[in-house]
């Protein structure tokens, strides 16, 4: 299978899983906004959500790996803190600095934080470490 199309299919897969993930709990973050929580802390409360509940359909459908699962665990918990800080300054600088609408912020940088995920998944969480060092010799 040719790397473009393996690219491809995961990025698909990753898609159908971070859609219906984000969908789900972006529905949950309005509605906890909207009965007083905070922006902020609703945001926390599904991003933690999220990373367990994509973990596994992320590291076996997703992306296919055979990387061991507490290395890649603790890989994707490393990158989804990035993200989280990388969604917290979005939304704390454009919401609460800028006074931009929080569901106009948080609704782009969810999009834009998945993206990064996808990058850090499948260059280094969900790397097969033993398939990309036999590759290089």
């Amino acid at each position: 299978m040719s790397e473009r199309v393996h690219w491809f299919g995961q990025f698909w897969r990753y898609a159908v899983v971070g859609l219906g993930s984000n969908a789900l709990l972006f529905g949950l973050y309005m509605v906890l906004t909207s009965a007083g929580l905070t922006p902020i802390l609703a945001m926390s409360l599904m991003y933690a959500l999220g990373v367990l509940q994509t973990f596994v359909l992320n590291r076996r459908w997703s992306f296919a790996s055979r990387a061991a699962a507490p290395k890649a665990f603790a890989r994707y918990v490393a990158a989804y803190a990035f993200g989280y800080l990388f969604n917290l300054v979005m939304l704390g600088l454009l919401h609460h600095y800028a006074g931009w609408s929080h569901e106009w912020v948080q609704g782009v940088t969810i999009v834009l934080t998945a993206i990064l995920l996808f990058l850090l998944q499948r260059h280094w969480v969900f790397r097969d470490e033993g398939i990309a060092a036999s590759s290089t010799t």
